[in-house]
């Protein structure tokens, strides 16, 4: 059996060397663009798709930002496979370009590395594009590099134009979209500092919630400009359909957080259970005295012993 406490012991130790190995080399190389061996064709009408013009714009306005990742053929020293970046290398191979600076992997993983990576938030995005205009770029240049239109750069500069640091500090890291943003602009600020902190608790940051956010918003909470909206409204909710609103979404929040405290704990010990279930199953006068005496367990203990992720087993459980 595993000494978890030994184990603990030992990485908590200053002295214990323990060995990582990196998935990159710590130097990129320069490579000729027809040493690159594609691992994967490029699927029909791709260079027609606006993601295409887009890496064909930034690279012709700011050059190549990600650098491909490849990996050294072991049998024809020279060549290297392909394992992330195709359109770029694509775009290379169409603009007339001989050489790439890449990354070279320590292992043969063929999985697309963008699909492991966090696209960057809005909020990320706006402060950006704001170094770059205190910098001096233009916003034609910047457009042309994300494959935008110049007024979507401008409305990305004013993302956070009527948003208080506190909300936008809370948002950062967070998917909303630009639309939620202007929802938020017609709140105050301790109350976009609350809409902030409910869409977190609720992990959703759709317009939809944001608006539902809105509604339930009492009227002394708004910015001017929705005051005098919500005024000429005659259509909006009432006041006793915002409280009871309010009441019900703060129910739900709590319910939801006191999920997530005990959620970690639940599911280690949930693992845990299941290993040991295995690990009698694999005793077979176990699994005899069973199957003579609780057969109702026997069969449970192998529904269990079989389940390869606690989602499943809440899905067959639900079932």
């Amino acid at each position: 059996m595993t000494d978890w406490a030994a184990l603990d012991r030992q990485l908590l130790d200053p002295s214990t060397e323990i060995r990582v190995r990196l998935g990159f080399e710590q130097h990129s190389v320069t490579l000729k663009v027809n040493q690159i061996v594609p691992l994967k064709s490029l699927r029909e009408g791709v260079r027609e798709s606006r993601k295409y013009a887009q890496i064909v714009s930034s690279i012709k306005a700011i050059g190549l930002v990600e650098a491909p990742a490849v990996v050294p053929n072991p049998k024809t020293p020279g060549q290297y496979f392909l394992l992330d970046g195709h359109l770029r290398i694509e775009v290379l191979k169409q603009l007339g370009v001989d050489t790439v600076e890449c990354l070279v992997a320590n292992d043969d993983e063929t999985y697309t590395y963008n699909k492991r990576i966090n696209r960057l938030p809005p909020v990320q995005e706006h402060r950006m594009i704001v170094r770059a205009i205190e910098r001096g770029v233009t916003e034609a240049v910047i457009a042309d590099a994300l494959g935008l239109e110049v007024h979507s750069i401008r409305a990305r500069f004013r993302l956070l134009d009527g948003i208080c640091a506190e909300a936008a500090d809370m948002l950062k890291e967070t998917n909303c979209s630009m639309l939620v943003f202007d929802i938020l602009r017609r709140m105050s600020t301790l109350r976009q500092i609350e809409a902030a902190d409910l869409m977190i608790g609720q992990n959703n940051y759709s317009a939809i919630f944001a608006r539902a956010l809105l509604a339930a918003t009492p009227y002394d909470q708004l910015s001017a400009p929705a005051k005098k909206a919500r005024k000429n409204d005659i259509s909006g909710p009432t006041s006793q359909q915002i409280s009871r609103m309010e009441r019900e979404l703060a129910t739900l929040q709590a319910q939801v957080k006191s999920v997530e405290d005990s959620y970690g704990i639940d599911n280690l010990h949930l693992t845990f259970a299941r290993g040991y279930i295995a690990k009698l199953l694999d005793n077979a006068r176990i699994v005899r005295w069973l199957s003579n005496h609780r057969q109702e367990y026997l069969s449970e203990f192998q529904r269990i012993a079989g389940i390869e992720t606690i989602g499943s087993l809440s899905a067959s459980t639900q079932e």
